[in-house]
């Protein structure tokens, strides 16, 4: 015969001080394991919508960035003349060859400088990237000194806002406008006409080559024959798989150091569940010998236990998780590890997380339940009902 589930949840409300107490420690640390969840969930989900997966990037071979790649003027026409990229209306193809390099930035308020990697685009890379919307101002005329900016670079950096100037390169350049990438990581880049680009850096080489496929066996297709194309020693990703690369080791990192640090404060959340319920067994002596006097076996009043225990972690785990949701809200910088310049992301939480962080705190209160209810199994009816 098994004791009600509502019997044990019953006695979580007859102690609602202890219960909040214990359960409030439980949800700090189903907080920190939900914070660091979401916040590498949130620069992988950042870094995956900065790709589009209609496009092909083409880079150099084994340069883990577009940083450290680089393409010449013959290899990029070449990359261009492929049939396999998609035609707009005029029958030009739809790519274009971009140089990308790292400037360095004071920030808004401390002046403390800050890696910033600027992008010189071609006239599509609008047309390429459909997510990014251009939010205050206009676009760069060609053959001038001027740029657009992400909100994300708009809002942290000296001299980046609308109608501001920046210097490097030994030139001033005016923002004229603001973009929107959306979420992305281009949120946190400066986009110049490539070609005033590459004069100002002196530059010859351009870093990659971004170009639509219509299709799967297009981009297979242009895969492999760009790949052994004796001519070039090129690699060619699906944009959206190669901002992925970008972000796992960074998100890799975090998950490490945050879950390391998680377990630590598990521990101390354990044994404040096993020493609440160790209580509960003292303080319900009689009563525990009263149920197996109406005939629960030993398995039954384990069990009552063992929920009790869940009930009180499950309770900490949804205060823990409801409080990790408010910080979908804050918006933080760091450092990309694949690049070295500063990208914003914010905190992401998924149904995933939301999973994982009720099965930890679950785990939690089955660790920390499981002895105090094998000693409310083992008490003897006649000592129990005894006890004073």
């Amino acid at each position: 015969m098994k004791i009600p589930i509502a019997y044990s949840l019953r006695n979580l409300g007859a102690r609602r001080l202890t219960t909040l107490m214990t359960a409030s420690g439980m949800a700090l640390v189903v907080f920190v394991l939900a914070a660091v969840l979401m916040l590498a969930h949130g620069l992988e989900r950042t870094m995956v919508s900065t790709g589009s997966p209609d496009n092909a990037l083409i880079t150099r071979r084994s340069a883990t960035s577009e940083v450290q790649s680089f393409l010449s003027r013959e290899q990029a026409a070449i990359i261009m003349a492929s049939d396999e990229i998609t035609r707009g209306p005029d029958g030009v193809p739809l790519g274009g060859s971009e140089t990308v390099t790292i400037i360095n930035l004071p920030k808004r308020g401390s002046g403390k400088p800050s890696n910033v990697q600027i992008r010189g685009a071609s006239a599509l890379a609008m047309t390429l990237r459909p997510q990014i919307k251009l939010v205050e101002g206009r676009l760069w005329q060609p053959g001038s000194s001027e740029v657009v900016v992400g909100r994300g670079i708009a809002s942290r950096f000296q001299g980046t806002g609308l109608g501001e100037t920046i210097r490097f390169a030994l030139r001033d350049w005016t923002v004229v406008g603001v973009f929107d990438g959306g979420g992305s990581g281009f949120d946190s880049e400066i986009w110049v006409d490539a070609d005033q680009l590459m004069q100002a850096f002196r530059r010859t080489l351009f870093s990659s080559a971004l170009v639509r496929v219509p299709d799967a066996r297009a981009f297979d297709a242009l895969k492999a024959r760009l790949e052994t194309d004796p001519r070039l020693t090129v690699e060619v990703k699906r944009e959206i798989d190669y901002y992925a690369a970008q972000s796992e080791m960074f998100a890799t990192f975090i998950r490490v150091v945050g879950l390391l640090v998680t377990v630590v404060f598990s521990l101390g959340a354990v044994v404040g569940a096993m020493i609440t319920m160790y209580a509960a067994v003292s303080n319900r002596t009689q009563e525990i010998g009263a149920l197996r006097a109406l005939g629960f076996g030993r398995g039954a009043v384990w069990g009552a236990f063992v929920v009790e225990s869940l009930g009180l972690s499950l309770l900490g785990g949804l205060l823990g998780v409801g409080a990790a949701a408010l910080l979908q809200f804050v918006s933080i910088s760091s450092v990309n590890f694949a690049t070295f310049t500063e990208i914003a992301f914010g905190f992401s939480l998924s149904p995933q997380i939301v999973a994982q962080s009720l099965v930890f705190s679950a785990v939690m209160g089955f660790v920390g339940g499981v002895l105090p209810a094998v000693r409310a199994s083992r008490l003897k009816i006649v000592e129990a009902l005894r006890t004073p």
